[in-house]
């Protein structure tokens, strides 16, 4: 399989199938593209017609928006592990997931992912509501998985890879949460995988100024 991504430091939907590729240790490899705007479209389109990243190219099979390959992961490779096991939380995790999909403007515009970022910034109403959203999430389908580490639905998923992003943009802005929430983004920050993206994601030379604050 190959996934084909964006620039590490920035690409908030390219680390989430990458995550959980790597996290499972599915045997894969990475086709970076930059993510300046010059011939954008021409560059991308080479992979799909979406001409966005990320992408799955799997034999002759072509994946391309982040949740569906995660799904395709899943049901393919990870016999469903992808999801929790019961119905309930199944559907409890795709709906959090959709929500993080489609929504949270407000935190997308205003604190754009960069892990080399270290900023404090001055919040806004709607972004406040984002990450007030965001906290009771955590707080309420964050539990201990057998390592000890926290994960949401007490297992290491698709719900982690799609909140992986927000818990490096929290960092990156010195975002507070409460207590539950706190404890959920350090665990998540420590994951072998997380860091090995953020290792990588500062070793990149590159600076897009319209992703800069």
């Amino acid at each position: 399989m190959q996934l084909i991504i964006g620039n590490k430091n920035y690409s908030s939907w390219s680390l989430r199938p990458w995550l959980l590729l790597h996290a499972h240790g599915l045997d894969f490899s990475e086709v970076h593209e930059s993510l300046q705007k010059e011939n954008i479209q021409q560059r991308l389109g080479k992979y799909s017609d979406s001409c966005k990243v990320p992408v799955l190219i799997d034999e002759d099979n072509i994946i391309w928006d982040s949740l569906s390959i995660c799904e395709y992961l899943s049901e393919n490779y990870l016999v469903g592990a992808g999801w929790p096991e019961s119905a309930r939380q199944r559907a409890q995790a795709r709906s959090i997931c959709a929500e993080m999909h489609s929504g949270f403007s407000a935190l997308r515009s205003e604190l754009p992912m960069n892990c080399r970022a270290v900023k404090k910034m001055i919040l806004s109403a709607e972004l406040q509501n984002d990450i007030q959203r965001i906290d009771a999430i955590w707080s309420q389908y964050a539990s201990t998985d057998s390592d000890g580490s926290l994960r949401l639905f007490g297992s290491f998923g698709i719900a982690d890879c799609f909140f992986a992003p927000v818990a490096i943009r929290f960092n990156s802005y010195g975002i507070v949460l409460s207590e539950k929430a706190a404890e959920y983004q350090a665990s998540l920050l420590e994951h072998l995988s997380v860091v090995r993206w953020i290792e990588d994601a500062l070793a990149e030379s590159e600076v897009l100024p319209e992703n800069e604050i």
